[in-house]
């Protein structure tokens, strides 16, 4: 009797030093200190031991909510999906460090990370982009809260690679009108790379294409419009030989 009570003491006293030993963790650990709960979750997230790190971030967010690790558990759990490529479920505890802990020291990172989730969401031009605009207006919207940042100029970069994005896919379904002998068509959405897109490399290709395709409809009087407005925006083109080819046979 007296060795099992000896052997329930040790067990107890074991339980609140040692977790899950039986899977080859050797931290120390005490459940009802926060701060040990982080460590060891920062521990088994380190080493992609991605069941049990989460598990240790709940504990924290659902036992310990006001405790000063709370916001860094709700953080480190989107790092934690981020690095598993389950991007959805990233941005949710990215956006819910925002909302749960406005004051949290991650709000900044969270926001920019929440961003990041939708541009690697972002698929290839040729399909659905709705998760590269909400990528654009997540990075817009750090930009606007963190206008001296250093991440500023990063988020910048992935506004126009997305961008690009976005009017390549206006500019290839042209080409394909074109393709097709469908000119009017084709004019259409050049227009909607000339005037949302005048920032990205598609935008003198579109001028071009468009220019072409009004010469081929032999629509002379918007012909000539566009040879101006092309001459007066791009004087200095790549494509000029090409606009400037149309401009001689018109006259």
């Amino acid at each position: 009797m007296i060795r099992f009570a000896r052997v329930c003491a040790f067990l107890i006293c074991g339980f609140t030093l040692l977790f899950a030993i039986g899977c080859g963790t050797s931290y120390e650990l005490d459940t009802k200190d926060p701060a040990s709960i982080f460590r060891a979750a920062m521990i088994e997230l380190d080493g992609e031991d991605w069941l049990e790190s989460e598990k240790l971030f709940d504990l924290i967010r659902l036992q310990f909510p006001s405790s000063p690790y709370a916001d860094d558990a709700q953080y480190y759990l989107g790092e934690l999906h981020y690095r598993k490529g389950e991007f959805i479920i990233a941005s949710f505890n990215f956006d819910m460090v925002r909302r749960s802990y406005p004051m949290s020291d991650f709000g900044k990172p969270s926001r920019f990370k929440t961003a990041m989730c939708y541009y690697e969401l972002s698929p290839p031009f040729d399909r659905d982009q709705d998760y590269t605009k909400k990528a654009i207006q997540h990075f817009a919207e750090f930009q606007a809260v963190y206008t001296q940042d250093s991440l500023y100029n990063e988020a910048g970069k992935k506004i126009d690679e997305l961008r690009n994005k976005l009017a390549r896919r206006e500019y290839e379904t042209a080409e394909i009108y074109r393709k097709l002998y469908t000119n009017k068509s084709a004019i259409v959405y050049y227009d909607f790379v000339i005037e949302d897109y005048p920032d990205t490399e598609y935008y003198e290709p579109a001028f071009v294409g468009k220019i072409e395709a009004l010469a081929t409809l032999k629509k002379y009087d918007e012909l000539r419009l566009a040879i101006e407005t092309y001459n007066s925006r791009i004087p200095n083109g790549a494509l000029r030989d090409r606009v400037m080819s149309i401009a001689n046979a018109l006259q």
